[in-house]
């Protein structure tokens, strides 16, 4: 960590050129003795990074930026805030803490944080931003959290972990593709926490991760504009029950939809009758937990097709998680070669084409509310024009 970055000269270059091309600033002079021009450089792609994702950071005066690609890995704002309401009792250890906003929204719910991280200079960076935003209720450990829970006699009330991918490919399916491997070490965990939350990539199979852990008492599925973000797994020690899924959007309104694991097995009729009133898309976390029938059910919907993953209904249901939309007309494929001027976003859901060989089939123009729906219902293939009405 070179602190003379913390300069109120380097500072005050750092605000005045966070819009400037930082790879023309890494290949010239630095106007500093002591800071390089890389070093500014990577000072000035961090913090615009953290504009939107990190504005607490973005907005405070005298914060250290590690290298960009702590910030593009590390939570948002928004789920870390989200995490810290799933924390229970007066201590925490986060066992990944990397640039430690997880760390700085559990300190908001819990008196004593522990927030460990292998990397010291990464640590220093840490610590150093906490307590400029003055987070004192924090213990930095510059350490192996996993050697630091073994070696150390202490027991917490929660355990926080965000292993990381073994594999160069986001496409890890299971807990032990990733490191450390939170199967191998749950026993430990048990042994030093009432409650672990372990955090896990989008793509982690819910069933896979079922099978590999015990005591799991609730999931929870976040996205934020229709991005699935986090799963977030709650171990509850000698946790005795049904397992919760609850799906979360975190978007200018935050909306939640939660179920026991039993309900994925409900039915749902489908629908006979051509779709009619208002289309409804669901989120992707709703996509993500599976249950399919039971979004149906709940907010009184009829279902377009076994795997077209649509519904409809006559009124709006504002709860609602995902996009809503007015049904304007209904067409065949047939009917859809001879219209003219087609306007529209195209959605593709159970069809054979893609989108972009849609647009360019039909010569379809984009517009801003008004969308194109190819999808398929018992009886075949259909076209529907639709306005939106509600957005993610």
């Amino acid at each position: 960590m070179n602190e003379n970055i913390l300069n109120n000269e380097v500072q005050l270059y750092i605000i005045e050129h966070i819009n400037a091309d930082v790879n023309k600033i890494a290949l010239s002079k630095s106007l500093f003795k002591n800071v390089s021009s890389a070093e500014l450089a990577g000072q000035i792609a961090a913090k615009k990074k953290s504009v939107h994702k990190l504005p607490t950071w973005f907005n405070q005066q005298g914060i250290y930026y590690p290298v960009l690609l702590c910030i593009e890995q590390c939570s948002s704002e928004a789920t870390a805030a989200y995490k810290a309401n799933l924390a229970i009792g007066s201590s925490l250890i986060d066992l990944t803490a990397g640039f430690g906003v997880d760390s700085y929204f559990f300190s908001k719910k819990i008196n004593e944080v522990y927030s460990c991280e292998i990397n010291p200079e990464l640590s220093e960076i840490t610590a150093h931003n906490a307590k400029i935003l003055g987070a004192g209720n924090i213990n930095f450990i510059a350490e192996d959290g996993i050697e630091f829970l073994k070696n150390n006699p202490q027991k917490f009330d929660c355990i926080y972990i965000d292993p990381a991918r073994r594999s160069h490919s986001n496409k890890v399916f299971k807990l032990k593709d990733c490191t450390p491997d939170v199967t191998e070490h749950l026993s430990l965990f048990l042994e030093k926490a009432q409650r672990i939350i372990i955090k896990t990539a989008p793509l982690l199979d819910i069933s896979a991760g079922l099978s590999e852990l015990q005591y799991v008492s609730e999931i929870h599925i976040v996205s934020v504009k229709n991005e699935c973000k986090e799963l977030l797994w709650v171990i509850d020690k000698n946790f005795i029950g049904e397992t919760k899924i609850v799906c979360t959007t975190l978007n200018t309104t935050h909306k939640t939809f939660y179920f026991p694991l039993s309900d994925l097995q409900l039915t749902t009729e489908i629908a006979t009758s051509a779709p009619f009133g208002y289309l409804y898309e669901p989120d992707v976390a709703l996509l993500k937990s599976g249950a399919f029938n039971l979004i149906a059910k709940r907010f009184g919907l009829k279902k377009l097709h076994p795997q077209s993953q649509l519904y409809f209904s006559d009124d709006v249901k504002q709860e609602f998680l995902g996009r809503i939309f007015k049904i304007n007309s209904l067409l065949t494929l047939n009917e859809l070669k001879k219209e003219k001027n087609l306007i529209g976003n195209v959605i593709v859901r159970n069809f054979p084409e893609k989108s972009e060989q849609l647009v360019k089939k039909y010569k379809i123009s984009s517009s801003h509310d008004d969308f194109i729906v190819f999808t398929q219902t018992n009886e075949g293939y259909l076209v529907l024009k639709a306005k939106i009405i509600q957005h993610y």
